[in-house]
């Protein structure tokens, strides 16, 4: 079975704390158990949750949406975007299974990343190393006004924003997240070919600007 890997590169820094961080927790919990409602992504959609903060680490490996358990996260320290796109490049290496003369491999993954600050480590030299990898899409996710679009930009085409990072728009971003994996997963399976854009996903909430 071919799977859709999903990694979702979550800013725990600490200037997430209070509200933001409990919107993040929620905002996958509430994901999860939508996509468990959804055959298609039941059987395709593996997620792996990242969180960067002083340094990137994978709190859950690429896993299947029956067994995914969400662990806590607490908000603390600095942000260092740079670490957790080196980290996903490597685990984009690991986890996901290439296509090979014998086998049809995993799809494509897709990736989203949301921050609400601006990096603070050398995320030019964790750009570089995500460059070499091949994603259906990365979509980024400003959360409030401290996040550098401009940034983000580099990183992908696809940007978004939140005028604030409150519990609405994080869990309509988070939301837009479930609608855009559910697509995915279906467009796969029906049509046997990796989906290649924003364009292709379900139209964001209001509260999500694009960024252009």
């Amino acid at each position: 079975m071919r799977r859709l890997p999903v990694y979702l590169l979550l800013d725990t820094s600490g200037s997430m704390s209070g509200e933001p961080i409990e919107a993040v927790k929620n905002g996958v919990q509430v994901m999860i158990s939508s996509l468990r409602q959804n055959p298609q992504a039941i059987e395709t959609a593996f997620i792996s949750v990242i969180t960067f903060d002083s340094v990137a680490q994978q709190i859950i490996p690429l896993t299947d949406l029956a067994s995914f358990q969400m662990v806590d996260i607490k908000a603390t320290g600095v942000t260092a975007l740079g670490d957790a796109l080196k980290l996903v490049s490597n685990k984009i290496d690991n986890e996901v299974a290439k296509t090979t003369m014998e086998q049809k491999g995993d799809w494509k993954p897709l990736v989203f990343i949301m921050t609400d600050g601006i990096p603070t480590d050398d995320w030019q030299s964790g750009l570089n190393e995500f460059k070499q990898r091949k994603t259906a899409f990365t979509v980024a996710c400003a959360a409030g006004s401290g996040a550098d679009t401009n940034i983000l930009k580099q990183i992908t085409e696809n940007v978004v924003s939140l005028d604030t990072a409150d519990s609405a728009s994080i869990g309509k971003f988070f939301q837009w997240v479930t609608a855009s994996i559910g697509v995915s997963s279906t467009k796969v399976e029906d049509s046997g070919k990796d989906v290649t854009g924003l364009n292709e996903l379900p139209p964001p909430p209001a509260e999500l600007n694009i960024v252009v």
